[in-house]
């Protein structure tokens, strides 16, 4: 691991115009969690690190205009405690609480999960369901992009090397509405996702009038699995939705991982996983 420079401690503006003049020599830290293991196996060999760990612009929760803000910075232990995602947003802190031992959510950031892009990102299938929206900026503007569209491939983002990641924002749950995370890892602690699906619900009159659901650990990268939400909208709230919902999954994972390793554990494994995403959902969005 052989850095030339450090720089830790600075302001939003200044980290900009750092990642201008270091374009393509560097990289942004914040947790380090990922970086700190590719630096150390030679995976990238930035020249120059940016810490923006103690960058007070991009840290924290708040609710802007029934808009939910995180910044890129807030922790995955600051997600779980936060006041702001209670109720429906529950699945959201449960997927957070999933990340890593009690240690790694200390110091892991949301950004960081997102902008490293693994297939099993406990975050992102939520922050997917949540039609979540990034803003990104560098030295001279801002854009904002959609979480999905943000998504290239595995490993791989819409993230120039001049750019920021500093916020993600969402509408704020209402109360017919919920947000259910179920996730199988090979152990019940430290786990990576073998198999992760997020389901967002809108009920009314006991009928799913929306349906949004994400999966993680099934693809390339998290991804929304839009012709099962299709299939489930306007179903009244019954097993036989769920039932539906859960073997058009199946059908859908045997599609994708056709001829891969696994693929027979978790066409069958998803069901269940899904099946208990969407009834904590459906359960939130009543209560």
């Amino acid at each position: 691991m052989d850095v030339n420079k450090t720089y830790k401690g600075v302001a939003l503006q200044e980290v900009l115009t750092l990642l201008q003049q270091h374009e393509n020599t560097s990289k942004v830290i914040a947790g380090g969690t990922d970086l700190i293991i590719q630096l150390r196996e030679c995976k990238v060999t930035p020249q120059v690190l940016i810490d923006v760990s103690s960058l007070e612009e991009i840290k924290g929760i708040e609710i802007i205009e029934n808009r939910v803000s995180i910044g890129a910075a807030t922790t995955f232990t600051q997600l779980v405690n936060s006041p702001f995602l209670n109720n429906g947003l529950e699945g959201l802190k449960e997927a957070a609480k999933s990340v890593g031992s009690p240690q790694i959510r200390n110091i892991a950031t949301v950004g960081g999960n997102i902008c490293n892009a693994s297939p099993a990102a406990d975050i992102i299938p939520p922050l997917l369901v949540l039609d979540s929206e990034l803003y990104i900026s560098d030295i001279n503007k801002s854009r904002t992009i959609s979480l999905e569209k943000f998504l290239i491939d595995k490993g791989q983002v819409d993230l120039k090397t001049n750019e920021l990641l500093c916020h993600i924002q969402f509408n704020n749950i209402k109360n017919n509405q919920g947000l259910g995370f179920s996730k199988l890892g090979l152990r019940k602690s430290l786990a990576i996702a073998r198999i992760s699906v997020a389901v967002w619900v809108e009920v009314e009159e006991n009928t799913y009038k929306q349906v949004r659901i994400a999966t993680g650990a099934c693809s390339k990268l998290g991804v929304r699995e839009r012709e099962v939400e299709a299939l489930l909208l306007g179903k009244p709230v019954e097993e036989k939705t769920m039932q539906l919902g859960a073997e058009a999954l199946k059908t859908q994972l045997e599609k994708r991982l056709a001829g891969r390793k696994g693929m027979e554990y978790k066409r069958e494994a998803i069901q269940g996983v899904f099946k208990e995403a969407l009834t904590k959902a459906t359960y939130l969005s009543k209560t």
